[in-house]
């Protein structure tokens, strides 16, 4: 007998049980058509995201066709306010499958305020105090970091005085350290007025005031001209040297360590004045060769005739060819200071004359003597040097070595070479223009084919694209908005194309330029009259918290991957903006999400919104608003 089959078992469906099949079936269908239109990233579904250089130079400035503008193109931003949703909001009601939420980031404890992770003082006992090293950077090891927290604010801290009125005074609540309204009380570099720390305008240098100091400087050096557009300011005190020579359309550099001086670089960030720690000690400054037009040190307490005259030749290395050298205090004017400095006379004209002799090796020529100044100048070229290096005992050129390496790299006993010149009274890689023009001309560095990889074309049309990128960005930041943003930090600059294209605001920008980029570009930054530093950020920053209104991170997400946590760079980066303040954030497609989940851990205000290249899916960009509301200790 045959083995019947099992469906013909089984009972028969009524009508009306298909019929309540047949609509379950068809509910299903549509909640999950439903559920796919919600939850896709775009209409349109993106390609594989090409893979970003590891360089400083986007994808556009190298020639890619597909995202760089045409020539003469205007940028097109998009509506006030428009944003890109390219992942859903999430909401209390969490579905079974989904992750759940990443635990926010507590706060420090109160004592780590100020805390400078590279450069924190409460570990300076563990290094030497030899030359200075334990002012240099030593940043923790893994073990020794924290754990992630986020650096909470001082008691009583609100948003910064506005600029232009923060360049006269601050809030005394923000930066709460008077040590200098007493230990430098008759030399005015700062007073107190009510809530407000007020600075006169005086330095150690100048207890009188900066004005008539630098007028002195100015009838040797042309600030007028736009000749003179970057300097370098050692031991900067609180900046008013710098601040001063805005007047000139100046840029300075101010650094000085964090030493017992505690805040002096942090009270010059909290004016709107650029300025990071740093000290002359063990390496290089972080700056490549032949960046500054001028260098200033009023009082610094460097042995500059020291250590074989190690210190001069690193101000020779980072001074443009016919640069200017400007000194003040010991043992310049010794011979009426010395009572003062509580020095003799015979050791002050020892130290004058060893410091004569290594300017003289260097190749300076001495341009100017009046108190309380003196005045060298660096050569343009090296020819004449050349033969006098033969004959004299003077330092020996440096060989095999890039003079543009400066990321704890050693100071080097021997003179940077000078790029070599057709004739005897030619400028050493070119005569710069002068500021305003050379923020938007092609570069020496270009012309002279000396950075490999790089055009006329490519730096222009780089100059387009930050043009078109910044305008759009102009639709969600006001840039102009008074006092909201001072200090900018670019944490990727390339070109400097994003800072060149903010020249037109009221706005200072720190370009760095990682370490670990293919193509250093920082000095192409310099020669265009801008400035900045190296930085490798899995480190710390060499700055205070709470000194930059607004950060720019561009494509460091993809190229620290491996290297760091997100979170790591993010935690940095909310140490030192300000509350209140911004970041833009532009990287891979597939890295954004990942990073605004970290930042939302932070208590962020993120938003996606539309690019200057809306049709562009392997680039999104994020911009994120650091709350100012209550905070931990408060």
């Amino acid at each position: 007998m045959a083995r019947p089959r099992i469906s013909s078992l089984l009972p028969g469906p009524s009508k009306a049980y298909l019929a309540m099949a047949s609509l379950v079936s068809l509910s299903f269908i549509l909640f999950y058509l439903f559920g796919i239109h919600h939850l896709s990233f775009s209409p349109i579904p993106p390609s594989t995201p090409p893979s970003l250089p590891q360089g400083p130079i986007s994808s556009s400035a190298a020639g890619d066709t597909a995202t760089a503008p045409a020539a003469g193109a205007t940028a097109t931003a998009p509506a006030s306010g428009a944003s890109l949703e390219v992942l859903p909001r999430h909401t209390n009601s969490i579905s079974p499958l989904s992750p759940p939420p990443l635990p926010s980031i507590p706060f420090c404890p109160k004592n780590f305020t100020h805390h400078c992770p590279c450069q924190d003082t409460s570990r300076d006992r563990l290094f030497s105090t030899r030359h200075f090293s334990h002012r240099e950077r030593h940043c923790p090891t893994p073990a020794d970091r924290l754990p992630p927290c986020r650096i909470p604010r001082p008691s009583g801290y609100r948003p910064p005085i506005p600029w232009p009125e923060s360049r006269r005074s601050v809030w005394i609540a923000n930066v709460p350290f008077k040590n200098l309204t007493v230990s430098k009380a008759d030399q005015n570099w700062v007073i107190v007025e009510g809530d407000r720390f007020v600075f006169p305008g005086g330095g150690t240098s100048f207890p009188r005031g900066v004005e008539s100091y630098v007028a002195k400087i100015s009838k040797v050096v042309p600030l007028t001209t736009g000749e003179v557009r970057t300097v370098l300011d050692i031991g900067c005190g609180v900046a008013s040297f710098g601040n001063h020579l805005l007047d000139y359309n100046v840029l300075t550099m101010s650094v000085a360590p964090r030493d017992v001086h505690e805040a002096q670089v942090q009270f010059a960030l909290e004016r709107g004045l650029s300025a990071m720690l740093g000290v002359l000690s063990l390496y290089r400054l972080p700056y490549p060769s032949r960046s500054f037009d001028m260098a200033h040190c009023a009082r610094c307490l460097l042995k500059w005739a020291g250590r074989g005259g190690l210190y001069l030749m690193e101000i020779d290395r980072v001074l443009r060819p016919g640069g200017y050298w400007v000194l003040s205090g010991p043992p310049i004017n010794w011979k009426n200071m010395y009572k003062g400095w509580k020095r003799t006379p015979e050791n002050l004209e020892e130290e004058q004359n060893k410091l004569e002799e290594l300017a003289k090796r260097l190749c300076w020529k001495k341009i100017a003597e009046k108190a309380p100044i003196a005045v060298w100048r660096k050569p343009t070229n090296h020819v004449h040097c050349a033969t006098k290096l033969k004959k004299f005992n003077s330092p020996r050129f440096c060989e095999r070595t890039d003079p543009d390496t400066a990321w704890y790299y050693k100071l080097q006993d021997c003179l940077t070479p000078l790029p070599k010149v057709e004739g005897i009274r030619d400028t050493a890689g070119g005569l710069l223009s002068k500021w305003p023009k050379r923020l938007n001309e092609v570069p020496l560095r270009i012309k002279s084919s000396s950075v490999k990889g790089l055009t006329a074309e490519i730096f222009n049309n780089d100059n387009l694209i930050w043009n078109q990128r910044v305008s759009n960005y102009g639709s969600y930041i006001n840039f102009g908005m008074a006092g909201k943003h001072r200090n900018i930090l670019d944490m990727n600059a390339g070109l400097g194309g994003f800072a060149a294209a903010l020249a037109m605001y009221p706005v200072w920008v720190m370009n760095v330029i990682p370490e670990n980029s293919l193509i250093n570009t920082l000095g192409i930054i310099y020669e265009r009259g801008l400035i900045g530093t190296y930085m490798n950020w899995c480190e710390a920053f060499s700055t205070y918290p709470r000194t930059y209104d607004l950060i720019h991170a561009h494509g460091i997400f993809s190229m620290y991957l491996g290297k760091c946590e997100l979170i790591d760079i993010l935690l940095e980066m909310d140490r030192i903006i300000r509350p209140g303040g911004t970041a833009i954030i532009r990287d891979r497609a597939n890295i954004i999400p990942k990073v605004e989940d970290e930042a939302e851990r932070l208590g962020w205000h993120c938003r996606m919104v539309r690019s200057e290249n809306d049709t562009s899916h392997h680039e999104k960009l994020l911009i994120a608003e650091i709350t100012i509301g209550k905070m931990a200790y408060d």
